[in-house]
């Protein structure tokens, strides 16, 4: 395997396991409401795992990015990296790739500035999240080179599996009682009590 190979397998990877891993951060980011635990973690290692999941999607696509910039065959260019729908190798797929990117800089970057920018602004900004997986998914389903493959449609079709079911579970009725103590609307009575 000659280096122009290694490049391709480590970029075409990278993002595939970048996408199991922003659809973890998905599934994650769903589930959990108003610091409440879940899934048999508490409301500290679920928002840990949530956090660890997000960063490794990142580094993943730093990885995948940084690799096939300097593979030939995908013909990337550093204004590639920031502007969609400029690249000459499938630009309509790669474009979509580059806009989850811009996404994923954004939130990285209110993240790192969660303290400064607010919980409001903070929030706002993460629901820009529910655009940056579906672009990044079409992505890997547009320009991978095993986006007809059988076990890729698999992970695809899993993935997309994964998000439709913790959107159906949070919005079910049973999630938003879920945590929440039962009070009786009225309290019983008190016994006499004889000595």
């Amino acid at each position: 395997m000659n280096l122009t190979e290694a490049l391709w397998y480590l970029g075409r990877g990278t993002g595939l396991v970048a996408l199991v891993m922003f659809t973890v951060t998905m599934v994650l980011g769903i589930t959990t409401r108003s610091g409440r635990a879940g899934l048999g973690l508490n409301r500290f290692g679920f928002a840990d795992l949530h956090k660890t999941a997000s960063l490794a999607g990142t580094g993943l696509i730093a990885v995948h990015v940084g690799t096939l910039l300097f593979d030939p065959y995908a013909q990337l260019k550093l204004v590639d990296l920031a502007f969609p729908f400029l690249a000459t190798y499938r630009p309509f797929w790669l474009g979509l790739g580059t806009l989850a990117v811009d996404v994923l800089v954004v939130l990285v970057g209110t993240s790192l500035l969660r303290h400064r920018v607010g919980p409001r602004v903070f929030r706002a900004v993460h629901w820009s999240a529910y655009v940056m997986w579906p672009l990044a998914l079409l992505h890997a389903l547009g320009t991978g080179t095993d986006a007809g493959t059988l076990w890729m449609r698999a992970v695809a079709a899993t993935c997309v599996l994964a998000v439709a079911a913790a959107v159906g579970w949070r919005t079910s009725g049973s999630f938003g009682q879920r945590g929440q103590r039962r009070i009786p609307r009225t309290l019983p009575a008190r016994k006499a009590v004889t000595r």
